[in-house]
């Protein structure tokens, strides 16, 4: 096993980790030797293809599909340079107030989140899309809310020369994404930051002076064909770092830790893990809407309030995936899809609770095995969010609706005002319907004791000096809208501590 010297190893490109080697850069150019790992691949945009079979096998782990114990709901987690920022909507909300607040944690502060947050809006390019480049689909959403007087929020998307491919969730083929793989990997490259792919780590420990990775670099063919190899010669390396940033994610930071041994000291590591389960929902039209022509979201109506807990956002999904989301098999279901050029798309999804059981384990190999289900909560608030769906629906002037958890599942204009008896939580079954989920938070939770957390406000895993954590898994809670923003502004923040360390 080779030896490797370092100041500082970053573990995974994502949102976390691709803004932590970006504000440790003036480290870099200061002569020290940062390195960020990642374990997945570095793809250019002519890997980009389309097809959503091909990408997602190509972009994401489990192909989209990672499953939890039950199979009642998968997770949809992007691996490779730059994580899920390379296949996200671009989607740029700043942290909510009520949640910062709630978390009541010493040094995290909403103001100064929000600050960095905002910078981090700037410096991608963040913005509010002109009325020429909405489509149908997303106008048709405002339409529909306007009408029934309520409030659809435009929010801001981080793109730059956007060519309307609407591939967004299938990687951008036209670069026009502004993710930690466009912006802040490139500038931390540029300063001296080493990258290394296809290095899986396979464990941390502590050292005589910091941390050290055992660190798989890959040799094996890549299964979907001809990628560049990692910058380092395959093999085992043993790296020795001053300090260590784990930014893996809200599903593989924590089993990174268990794996390692520090659930001995950390009885709440991989606990109060949670997400945001969605499905989609879909509104038959009479003529041909253009969805799957210019940037697939703009728009969501929001109902996060404490009794309510759901938002629902215009969406657009491409064949195979609205596919899987429609109930039912025969007749009904092949007839929508060959409606597929006229369906507008709504995504519903619901705020859920971070509770103790919900938790990220690891099964015999170390890999990482989630636990969690849909509560009643959930599930209410899933079906409050299909009831508003199809309203707006039915609003924006559709013919039909297809509602999951509606029996029979397509409601006609007929229905329209009977939506709130034909769409029940009895109707709602796991498995019955199909429920992913993306925004995956928690596992290892900030907090000022270990009874209570894994790290300190700062990221600093308790009683480990040498290591941090910096990704979604630090949230003690649900953060409640996209929390793309709130992990840049929280990894700028960990940062900051990990400067600190390293100007001793």
């Amino acid at each position: 096993m080779s030896r490797i010297d370092c100041d500082v190893a970053v573990i995974g490109s994502g949102a976390g980790g691709g803004t932590v080697v970006a504000a440790l850069a003036e480290l870099a150019r200061a002569g020290k030797r940062v390195i960020l790992f990642e374990k997945g691949t570095k793809l250019d945009r002519s890997r980009f293809n389309g097809r959503e079979v091909d990408m997602a096998e190509l972009l994401f782990e489990a192909g989209g599909s990672f499953p939890v114990v039950d199979h009642s709901v998968t997770l949809a987690f992007s691996e490779g340079v730059g994580g899920s920022t390379q296949v996200y909507t671009g989607t740029s909300l700043l942290p909510p107030k009520r949640v910062i607040e709630r978390w009541n944690l010493p040094g995290v502060d909403h103001a100064d989140l929000c600050e960095r947050a905002e910078a981090f809006r700037v410096q991608n390019n963040a913005h509010l899309l002109p009325g020429p480049d909405i489509n149908d689909n997303n106008r048709l959403f405002q339409k529909g809310c306007e009408a029934l007087g309520w409030h659809a929020e435009q929010f801001p998307v981080n793109v730059k020369g956007c060519k309307g491919s609407s591939l967004c969730n299938l990687g951008c083929p036209n670069d026009a994404k502004m993710g930690t793989q466009q912006v802040q990997i490139p500038a931390a490259r540029a300063a001296g930051v080493e990258l290394v792919t296809r290095a899986k780590v396979r464990t941390v420990r502590a050292g005589d002076a910091g941390g050290i990775l055992d660190v798989e670099v890959s040799a094996a063919p890549h299964p979907h064909g001809k990628i560049a190899q990692s910058e380092w010669e395959p093999g085992r390396y043993e790296v020795h770092a001053h300090t260590v940033v784990v930014a893996g994610g809200a599903v593989h930071s924590p089993a990174l830790l268990l794996r390692s041994g520090f659930g001995l000291d950390l009885p709440v590591l991989g606990r109060y893990w949670t997400c945001q389960p969605a499905h989609i929902l879909v509104g038959e039209h009479d003529k041909p809407l253009t969805n799957a022509i210019g940037h697939p979201k703009s728009f969501l109506y929001d109902q996060r309030v404490a009794e309510d807990r759901y938002f629902v956002e215009a969406c657009m999904y491409f064949p195979f995936v609205t596919a899987k989301n429609l109930t039912g098999f025969g007749p009904e279901h092949h007839r929508l899809l060959k409606a597929y050029e006229r369906l507008q798309m709504i995504l519903v999804l619901a705020c859920d609770d971070a509770l103790p059981d919900q938790r990220v384990t690891i099964d015999a190999a170390g890999e990482p095995v989630v636990h969690y289900k849909l509560m009643p909560p959930t599930i209410t608030a899933l079906c409050k969010a299909t009831r508003a769906a199809a309203q707006i629906f039915f609003a924006a002037g559709a013919l039909a609706v297809h509602a999951p958890s509606a029996r029979p599942t397509l409601l006609t204009r007929a229905d329209k005002d009977h939506i709130d008896a034909r769409i029940s939580e009895r109707h709602f079954l796991p498995g019955s319907v199909s429920v992913s989920a993306a925004h995956l938070m928690g596992g290892c939770r900030m907090g000022t004791t270990t009874a209570t957390s894994v790290t300190t406000p700062h990221g600093q895993v308790h009683g480990q000096p040498w290591l941090y954590v910096a990704d979604a898994s630090l949230f003690p809670t649900a953060i409640e809208v996209n929390p793309y923003l709130t992990v840049m502004a929280l990894a700028d923040h960990v940062a900051q501590a990990v400067l600190a360390r390293e100007s001793h």
